[in-house]
């Protein structure tokens, strides 16, 4: 026998304008403007789906969220997988094939530590911005920062 109490449910239709916004203002600030409404459909959606097996529904705007939050690092987790758009290079721009590259920096740089060779190298070689780095490292933006300024720095004290 359950110790769970089970009470009648509203309509979903009730839970869901009661708690719309605050689940698409969290995927705003957690996703980005681009793949929020993606991710709100999809937690909607789920959210539809269990609704009725639902046991608690004392907190309904916590449980919403929950599920906001696992599709949000779903939805992360698919941006790292996918390919990176390239332009299409411009046919009148000609390319130097022998264009020297400063061989001692990159051996510097190949002597850093790992975490700061790895966000220099993504930064300055990849262009990749500091959140791309965080994703790429699974690390915070401070965190990919404070790796790129530490290599930075030590590269600086190696090479005057």
């Amino acid at each position: 026998m359950s110790t769970v109490k089970s009470t009648a449910l509203h309509p979903f239709q009730f839970v869901f304008d009661e708690h719309a916004n605050a689940v698409l203002s969290f995927l705003n600030g957690s996703v980005g403007v681009s793949e929020a409404e993606d991710c709100f459909q999809e937690t909607m959606l789920s959210a539809l789906r269990a609704y009725p097996r639902l046991r608690d529904a004392s907190n309904l705007r916590g449980w919403l969220l929950t599920i906001a939050r696992r599709k949000a690092i779903d939805s992360h987790r698919a941006r790292a997988r996918r390919p990176v758009p390239v332009a299409d290079p411009d046919p009148g721009a000609a390319v130097d094939a022998h264009a020297e590259t400063d061989d001692e920096l990159w051996d510097q740089v190949r002597g850093l530590p790992g975490k700061q060779r790895k966000a220099v190298v993504l930064r300055f070689a990849g262009d990749k911005s500091y959140p791309e780095i965080a994703a790429a490292m699974s690390t915070t933006q401070d965190s990919a920062r404070q790796s790129v300024h530490e290599g930075l720095k030590k590269l600086r004290r190696e090479l005057q």
